[in-house]
This record gives C-alpha cells, structure tokens and sequence, in this order.
C-alpha cells in the first residue's frame, strides 16, 4: 500500500492517472472510485495566503475605482443640473445608496471615512482611524501611500484601504475654505444638513479620507 500510495503521489504531481494502475504488493486494478476521487482532489485549487493577498489588492483596486467612478460621474451630473448647491443635496440623498449598490455587485462591504467627516455616517471605526493617521503621516511627509490589505475578524476578511487625497479646485468648491473657495449658498446649504461638518479648509493635496472595503476571504478565493 505504501508503493501504491508513492505512485499515486508521483502521477498526481503531472496531472496523469491511470486506470489501470496496478498496486506493487497486488496484482489488483485499482477501483474506479478511487481514481475519481483523486482526479477531483487534483482538480480542488490551491492558493497561498500571499496569492490571496495579492489578488484582493487588486480586486480591491478595482472596485474602489468602479466606487469613484460612479460616485463622481453622478456628482458632476447633480452639478452640471442643479450647481453646487444642489450637489450638495445629491451627496447626502444618494453618495451612500450609489456606494451600497457597489457594494452588492461585488458583495463586499464598502465605506468612504475621514478624520474629517460630513456624513456622521462616514466616521471611521478606531482600526479606519489608526489607518488613516498613516496615510496623513505619508501625505505630510511627501511618502507615496500605497493600497492597503489588513486581516480583520480571524483573517477571514481583508480589509482593503486606499487614501482619497484632494485630487482639484473643483473639491474645493465644497471642502475648501468658507467665504473663499465655498460661497455662501454652498456654505448655508452644507450648514443646514450636516450642522457637524467638519469636512472644510481642505486644499489641493490634502488627504480628505479613504476607501474601507471589507472583503471576505471566501469571495476572492472563488474569484480566483
């Protein structure tokens, strides 16, 4: 049984199994079922915990710039159709339905956070929070922040960060600086639905916060 089990292993490392494959002790055929229950452990994948990594990181990419894409694409509508004013309305009805929806087409779990939130909905667990501190230390500190993948909930999720940073003028027009780049309708508009904003005085470059993408582990291995 031992040569048996020797063949077996030196056959399956080429991917080649014989029916006919005789055992070295006995002169029996080997049964037809247990040729197909090695064929199926051949075919079963498998991945290093570093392939996962590295898969999720770039899945991760993909569905953050599908996120952002969606996200300004239907800004930049609510601007052209109604102003700035008018966007800001668009933000609080309809940012966070438009990034559930992302959300569901990858089931993973999507969240934008900010050490300087508008959306009280937006504020960052403390793991989020410990994040986004590293990626203000790297914008401060002119250091390229890099995507992100830590191991959450017994490494059965992988969470997947990436910096938001302010990529131009046209952010301002809500983030900037009140009085100057906010005008005062902009301003009374933010005021009146989100009295707690923090989210203002930023500049081009600034880190405004991040992508917090949960994903489960099972969802990238089947991907793959």
């Amino acid at each position: 049984m031992i040569g048996l089990m020797k063949n077996l292993k030196t056959l399956l490392s080429f991917g080649v199994i014989s029916l006919s494959l005789l055992s070295c002790s006995e002169n029996k055929t080997i049964d037809r079922d247990v040729v197909e229950q090695v064929n199926q452990a051949n075919e079963v994948k498998k991945v290093s915990e570093s392939d996962i990594i590295a898969y999720a990181m770039q899945w991760g990419d993909e569905i953050s710039q599908d996120a952002q894409g969606e996200l300004i694409g239907s800004l930049q509508k609510a601007i052209g159709e109604k102003g700035v004013p008018g966007a800001i309305d668009f933000c609080q009805v309809e940012a966070l339905p438009i990034t559930k929806k992302v959300s569901d087409k990858y089931k993973v779990e999507i969240r934008r956070v900010s050490l300087k939130n508008r959306n009280p909905e937006n504020k960052p667990t403390e793991l989020e929070k410990t994040l986004l501190d590293a990626y203000q230390y790297n914008v401060e500190n002119n250091v390229d922040s890099r995507s992100n993948i830590q191991k959450v909930d017994d490494g059965q999720v992988l969470l997947y960060t990436k910096a938001i940073t302010i990529p131009g003028g046209l952010c301002l027009n809500c983030h900037g600086e009140p009085g100057k780049e906010i005008n005062e309708a902009t301003l009374e508009k933010i005021t009146s639905l989100y009295p707690e904003d923090k989210a203002v005085d930023f500049k081009v470059g600034d880190l405004r916060g991040m992508w917090s993408i949960s994903i489960p582990k099972s969802e990238v291995v089947k991907k793959m």
